[in-house]
């Protein structure tokens, strides 16, 4: 579970996202932060059990720093107003599929994938799901995966209109083709952030979808 203070934390800065402010908040910003990497190494050591591939990181590599990179975007706010940690093999900066956790009042979610992943990435992914379709639609089609996320994200952001070049409109994998991510999410309640029971959902829902990341990894290491 996480402390309310950092839940707290994240609300108030949503309300005074400016410098000064969080200059004088800095103490209470350093302990939130420490609060959110212990609870995200608490997932990455039980998780690691399952998913050999993880065991060995540490909450640093997967955690985002929160001021935001604002040289190109119209919203000048400095700080993000979340604490998030993609875990995977090669920490967050890796081009490899792995798992999220994004704490957000009133916007939080954890699970994960392959998101908006370059050309070369990208038709890799592709490719494995047309060859191995059968597989695929079998993982996002167990009943564990379906329990915590419904299906792979269809979102209109995530997907092309057409099949993508290469590939015929008739194509049985078509649906999955025109995807641009692989990714699938489930919503959290701020309630749930700070429930003793917040860990053991969170590896509950990595679970679910480490048959989706490894298959993507799979088709990335060929």
């Amino acid at each position: 579970m996480l402390q309310p203070s950092t839940v707290r934390f994240l609300k108030d800065l949503k309300k005074n996202n400016n410098k000064p402010w969080f200059d004088k908040n800095r103490k209470i910003y350093e302990e939130a932060k420490l609060d959110f990497a212990g609870f995200i190494q608490q997932v990455i050591v039980l998780h690691g059990k399952k998913d050999a591939t993880i065991k060995n990181l540490t909450a640093k590599d997967c955690m985002f720093r929160i001021n935001r990179d604002v040289r190109f975007s119209k919203d000048k706010s400095p700080y993000k107003t979340n604490f998030g940690a993609f875990v995977n093999p090669g920490g967050k900066k890796s081009v490899l599929a792995g798992y999220y956790f994004h704490c957000e009042p009133g916007q939080g979610f954890v699970g994960g994938g392959l998101y908006i992943p370059m050309p070369p990435e990208l038709n890799k992914v592709r490719q494995e799901i047309d060859y191995n379709l059968a597989a695929f639609k079998k993982i996002i089609g167990t009943k564990k995966f379906k329990a915590v996320y419904g299906d792979i994200s269809r979102d209109a952001e995530y997907s092309l209109s057409r099949v993508p070049k290469g590939y015929e409109p008739d194509n049985p994998a078509a649906e999955y083709l025109k995807l641009k991510s692989f990714v699938a999410m489930t919503n959290l309640k701020d309630a749930d952030f700070t429930s003793k029971d917040l860990v053991k959902k969170t590896v509950a829902a990595f679970e679910a979808l480490q048959p989706l990341i490894e298959f993507i990894n799979h088709s990335l290491s060929e």
